[in-house]
C-alpha cells in the first residue's frame, strides 16, 4: 500500500504529486528543487543550490524515518551541464561509497528557473 510522505521541513509540492511515496521497502521522492522550505528563497549558485536540493532530500528521508544511506538511485537534472562538476563537489560530500546509482542530464529549464533538481529513491 503505497503512503503519502509529507513535511514542512521541505518545499511543498507546487503541483498534484506528493513530496514522496512509501512503499513499505522503497521510498520514492519527487525531484527538489533547492527553495528553502523556511522563508521559500532560492540560494545563488550551482553550489548552494544543490545543497538546498540535498537538505530539503535528507528533510523527506527523515520523515521517512531514512537517512541519506538509504538512497540508492538519483537522477540530477541541470539547467547546464556546464555547471555539473560544481554540482558534483557538493553532491560528493553528501553521499558515501557505496555511491547511489546516478543519472545526471542537462534540461532545457527547470521550474522557478532554477539550475538543479534532485530525484531521489531510497530503500529501507
Amino acid at each position: 500500500m503505497k503512503k503519502q510522505i509529507a513535511t514542512t521541513a521541505a518545499p511543498a509540492a507546487i503541483g498534484p504529486y506528493s513530496q514522496a511515496i512509501d512503499l513499505g521497502n522503497m521510498v520514492f521522492i519527487s525531484g527538489q528543487i533547492p527553495v528553502n522550505p523556511a522563508n521559500g528563497e532560492i540560494p545563488e549558485g550551482i553550489k548552494a543550490q544543490t545543497a538546498q536540493s540535498i537538505a530539503n532530500i535528507k528533510a523527506i528521508l527523515a520523515e521517512a524515518g531514512l537517512t541519506i544511506d538509504n538512497v540508492v538511485k538519483t537522477t540530477v537534472f541541470l539547467a547546464n551541464m556546464a555547471d555539473f562538476t560544481a554540482m558534483n563537489e557538493v553532491y560528493a560530500e553528501a553521499f558515501t561509497a557505496p555511491f547511489p546509482a546516478r543519472s545526471a542530464v542537462a534540461v532545457r529549464e527547470l521550474p522557478k528557473q532554477v539550475l538543479v533538481e534532485i530525484e531521489t529513491i531510497a530503500v529501507r
